[in-house]
């Protein structure tokens, strides 16, 4: 059992089930609807938990009544919270979701993190005991870069959820170990893949990986670069797949014994299989 620190954001996701979007001005039905805590590095979490480890959440939560819905849910499933701003009573972000019956495509509107930046003199110094990976997913970027550089210094592995670029992650990627990038993490100046490769590498980050939904994952270990085909299955609902890979990505980094293939080929299986189910958790149980 291993033990993991996700940091970043923290939602609360309503998600719809729907025949289709709706148009301006227009209202429609859902089919179905869940609720749950959201977030990349809160999903990640989620999914490392289930996979038999031990995950901590660091993100603003707060007091509001409505965190009790993330708080249950994370509790649910065995995910301790490490809240940077307790006393905080403003409502949680919240997204709103509405997963495309048929296609499984979603549409989303939500808040990040840019309004409940923490302040990183409130993490605990024994924030890093006992803990073998750690997953920034770049919405805490103070708190994550005290985390990296001190998870650096105790080489405890450092992923990052590059979903999209964002402003302080060039401080972040010296003490990276595995940057897991989306098809749509375009840090400056770079325009295609292979720039986003030439970056990362500037940064002498080691381990690279794009992923392109249900296209090949391409990555590079030390500059040889290779792909990765992955799993093609019938699409329900692609919502949070992304961060179910890095979630399985956590775990399986440490459970094939840092072989970085092996984890991203069984981190696509699992993100492959949660397409199948509607919503984000229900593929655990399915």
């Amino acid at each position: 059992m291993s033990k993991g620190l996700f940091v970043g954001l923290v939602t609360l996701d309503l998600i719809y089930l729907a025949e289709f979007s709706p148009r301006n001005n227009q209202k429609i039905a859902a089919i179905d609807y869940t609720a749950a805590a959201g977030g990349p590095g809160t999903n990640a979490g989620v999914t490392f938990s289930y996979l038999g480890n031990i995950a901590t959440v660091v993100g603003v939560v707060g007091s509001h009544p409505m965190t009790q819905l993330i708080k249950s849910d994370l509790t649910t499933h065995k995910v301790e919270i490490l809240d940077l701003n307790p006393a905080n009573h403003n409502p949680p972000p919240v997204s709103s979701i509405i997963v495309t019956q048929g296609t499984g495509e979603r549409a989303v509107i939500s808040m990040n993190a840019v309004k409940i930046q923490a302040d990183s003199s409130c993490l605990p110094e024994t924030i890093l005991n006992d803990v073998d990976i750690v997953l920034l997913d770049g919405h805490q970027m103070e708190v994550s870069e005290k985390i990296a550089i001190a998870a650096k210094n105790k080489n405890i592995p450092v992923v990052i959820d590059g979903g999209s670029w964002k402003s302080g992650f060039d401080n972040i990627l010296p003490y990276v170990d595995y940057a897991i990038c989306s098809s749509n993490f375009f840090p400056p100046n770079c325009y295609q893949e292979t720039d986003v490769f030439t970056y990362l590498q500037s940064f002498k980050v080691p381990y690279i990986a794009i992923t392109k939904g249900e296209q090949p994952i391409t990555y590079t270990i030390d500059k040889n670069a290779d792909r990765i085909d992955i799993p093609q299955i019938p699409t329900v609902d692609t919502l949070g797949a992304g961060d179910i890979f890095h979630g399985a990505f956590c775990h399986y980094i440490i459970h094939y014994e840092f072989n970085f293939p092996a984890a991203l080929t069984a981190a696509a299986n699992i993100a492959s299989l949660s397409c199948h189910s509607f919503g984000t958790r229900s593929w655990m149980i399915a």
